[in-house]
């Protein structure tokens, strides 16, 4: 049917009035929901302020109100995600002082899973690490006290303490029948961010036990060292973020830009508020010789270390061995208070280059190798590969050669070398002999090793 003149007007009117009535009843409908919004938040503050006056009257002890009021905060941060809490005066310079790499206590990164407090991982050469206290464990008490109500702040204070002070953790494991006492003492906490080792092939080693203020400068400088002392370009690297808890943002994103290209996505966060809805990329210079590298994670790995784990695989960067890491994709921002106090909130979640979200899945292995404890005997012997002259009544070799005819004893040897054992080969350092013994890095390295080999083979016309 045609519409013409008048008719035609009077419909177009029509649509124009419902069009406003629409408009005028969602804007109406908007006003009084956000004013039902307002009213709940002010009937819920009038009930906080009620149980406060009826606790303040009545309790059977004359209570502090700012002990109140930390306990409701504390209850309101603990109901929203096990990362999210208050830290009262003592807490907030405390954690300060933790981004410095220096406290006392015991060297445990923790959280709360399943309602249960639980270790994410041991910091490397911490009274917990050499007792043996390992990622995953559940802790039940801290000395008599059940931890079941304890928040993350709780649980961290009464761990702290100063050196030679004693403190008994109640453990338990899978595989455990019953939980185990582990008695520890406390120690000034001494973070080494950064440890390294070039191997005497070229290959580099490096250690990151957890992000701090200066894992950046430290990373640099432990590169340059090792190239200085190979006089070349590292002909592959193994990164090693095994029970690494995290830590700073800033560095992880500084530590993934030394091997991703220029302009390449490193990490991006999603929030609520714009500020929270951040982009960090590659910036230039400064890069890394392409060499190969192999990316150690496990199920300590956390967080910053997740994020630069997760930038190396998205641009194929590096390969990912070990086994899933702890899968911690949330981003936590310090807020000071007016009292010196300090809210630890989660504001955003962070998202690898490829738009993965690793939160509560962790980041997967390319190639997953489970850990295997070597006995030291057999580390030694090649990594489980029993060679002739480890068999018991073998033939020594006759050696022709002129060096040959030198005896053990000869006076005209040379003076021995304080770094050198008994053979006049470099003795090795804590960290060298630990490598010898580790399974998992040594698979990194064979396969560093199996890259170059195929490269070469590659090349041959």
């Amino acid at each position: 049917m045609r519409v013409t003149g008048s008719k035609k007007t009077r419909v177009v009117a029509g649509f124009a009035v419902i069009a406003a009535f629409l408009c005028i009843f969602i804007l109406s409908s908007q006003r009084h929901s956000m004013a039902d919004a307002k009213g709940n938040d002010y009937e819920s503050i009038e009930l906080f302020t009620d149980v406060m006056s009826i606790i303040k009257k009545s309790y059977v002890e004359e209570v502090d109100t700012k002990k109140l009021i930390y306990g409701a905060i504390n209850g309101m941060l603990s109901s929203l995600d096990p990362h999210s809490s208050f830290m009262p005066p003592d807490t907030y310079k405390e954690m300060k002082i933790d981004t410095k790499g220096a406290f006392g206590g015991l060297g445990i990164e923790i959280s709360i899973k399943d309602g249960v407090l639980t270790v994410i991982s041991p910091i490397e050469d911490t009274p917990a690490f050499k007792a043996g206290i390992k990622s995953g464990d559940m802790i039940l008490k801290i000395d008599d006290k059940f931890t079941k109500d304890l928040n993350i702040n709780d649980a961290v204070k009464r761990m702290r303490g100063q050196k030679g002070s004693k403190v008994t953790l109640t453990i338990m494991r899978e595989g455990f029948e019953k939980p185990k006492e582990f008695p520890l003492i406390r120690d000034i906490i001494q973070v080494r961010s950064v440890r390294f080792h070039l191997m005497d092939d070229g290959y580099g080693y490096v250690r990151i036990a957890q992000f701090q203020e200066k894992t950046d400068e430290d990373l640099t400088k432990a590169l340059k060292t090792m190239r200085d002392e190979y006089k070349s370009e590292l002909k592959g690297l193994v990164l090693d973020m095994r029970n690494d808890p995290g830590g700073l943002l800033d560095q992880a994103v500084r530590v993934a830009d030394h091997f991703v290209p220029e302009g390449q996505m490193i990490v991006y966060t999603e929030g609520r508020e714009k500020d929270s809805k951040m982009q960090f990329t590659a910036k230039r210079g400064g890069k890394e010789f392409n060499y190969p590298i192999v990316v150690l994670i496990n199920g300590g790995s956390a967080s910053a270390s997740e994020i630069v784990a997760g930038a190396l695989q998205d641009h194929k960067r590096a390969i990912i061995l070990g086994t899933q890491s702890f899968g911690k994709g949330s981003v936590q921002t310090i807020i000071p208070l007016s009292d010196d106090s300090g809210l630890r909130l989660t504001t955003a979640r962070y998202y690898t280059p490829k738009g993965r979200s690793i939160q509560a899945k962790g980041i997967t292995p390319d190639i997953v190798v489970e850990a295997v404890e070597l006995p030291k005997t057999t580390a030694k012997k090649d990594a489980l590969h029993l060679r002739e002259k480890d068999l018991e009544n073998h033939f020594e070799s006759e050696d022709k050669s002129a060096a040959g005819d030198v005896k053990k004893d000869d006076k005209k040897a040379d003076k021995k070398d304080d770094n050198k054992d008994d053979k006049g080969e470099k003795t090795p350092t804590k960290l060298e002999d630990n490598l010898k013994n580790d399974y998992q890095v040594l698979r990194a390295f064979d396969l560093l090793k199996g890259w170059e080999l195929i490269k070469s083979m590659n090349s041959i016309k």
